[in-house]
This record gives C-alpha cells, sequence and structure tokens, in this order.
C-alpha cells in the first residue's frame, strides 16, 4: 500500500511541476485602482489552493481531536462500568446464613471480615 501512495505523490509532482514549467508567465492582480500586483500564475494557483484548504484542514483537525477525546472517555466509562460489575459481590445465600455458636445459639455468619450481613459490627470482637 506505501508504494501506491508513493507512485501517487511522484504523479502529482511531475505533474505540478509540468504545470509550473509550461505556465510561468506574470499575472498582474488589481487589488485597488492604484494597487496592482504581479505575480506568476502557478503561485497565484497555490496561493488560492492554501487560502480554500487550510481551514477544512483545520476543521478536519480540530473535529478529529474532538472526537479522539470523545472515544477516550466513553472507553474509560466503558472500563469502570467493566470493573464495577465485575466487581466481587457478597455471596447471595450468606445474608440468611446462621450458624450456631459454642453455646448452641445461632448467630449470623460473618466470612471472617468482624462485620455480619447487615453492615452492623459483630459483638463477637
Amino acid at each position: 500500500m506505501k508504494i501506491i501512495r508513493s507512485v501517487l505523490w511522484v504523479v502529482i509532482i511531475v505533474a505540478l511541476a509540468l504545470f509550473t514549467a509550461f505556465n510561468w508567465t506574470s499575472v498582474d492582480i488589481r487589488i485597488w485602482e492604484s494597487l496592482v500586483l504581479e505575480t506568476k500564475l502557478p503561485v497565484l494557483i497555490l496561493v488560492a489552493f492554501l487560502l480554500g484548504f487550510g481551514p477544512m484542514w483545520l476543521t478536519h483537525r480540530t473535529t478529529v481531536w474532538r472526537l479522539k477525546r470523545r472515544i477516550g472517555s466513553l472507553e474509560a466509562s466503558q472500563r469502570s462500568l467493566i470493573a464495577s460489575q465485575n466487581a466481587p459481590t457478597p455471596n447471595a445465600s450468606a445474608p440468611n446464613a446462621t450458624a450456631p455458636n459454642a453455646t448452641g445459639r445461632h448467630e449470623p455468619v460473618t466470612g471472617g471480615t468482624g462485620i455480619d450481613t447487615l453492615g452492623r459490627e459483630d459483638d463477637r470482637l
């Protein structure tokens, strides 16, 4: 693919060089009544091209920059959403689970954290 791009650039440069060689004539541009600019035709065409191309190129670059920032923001929010969904959750049966202790009373199973399933601190600490 790079060879095709290189060949295309060579063809464009050769075409521009031929156009410049065959059209190297002076052109008078009247800006005001008393102000006349004398320039060569290829220079005039290049300036006109750049005056049209410049704003469109800047618009394109700012759009690409804005979209890349938006895509980055959306990807970051997606990563955080996936991370929050993949976070370990308490066992579904744990909130109702009880186990007998040494005295025979049934107390909530805490899972070794010191906090019972309702979020209260365990009295056994």
